[in-house]
């Protein structure tokens, strides 16, 4: 498909520049590598959020109380 897309004259000239490093006449393909690895980082990111949110509320009473007793004792050395 393609599409238009709006780029600074600096940014336009880095990937022409790369394109021609990589003997490619446009930048198509590193804006597809790019829109790729976005989107893997995307999907990456959430599913650190959906672990972490799965997580929460998964210490047991007696060893988050153990946990904050022992945070407070190591913020009182810090004063």
């Amino acid at each position: 498909m393609r599409t238009t897309i709006e780029l600074p004259n600096m940014l336009r000239a880095k990937l022409l520049d790369i394109a021609a490093r990589r003997g490619e006449k446009g930048f198509s393909n590193l804006i597809r590598e790019a829109v790729e690895s976005y989107l893997v980082g995307v999907e990456a990111r959430e599913e650190q959020r959906r672990r972490a949110i799965d997580a929460l509320g998964s210490v047991a009473e007696g060893d988050a109380d153990r946990l904050e007793e022992s945070a407070r004792r190591l913020r009182e050395r810090w004063r």
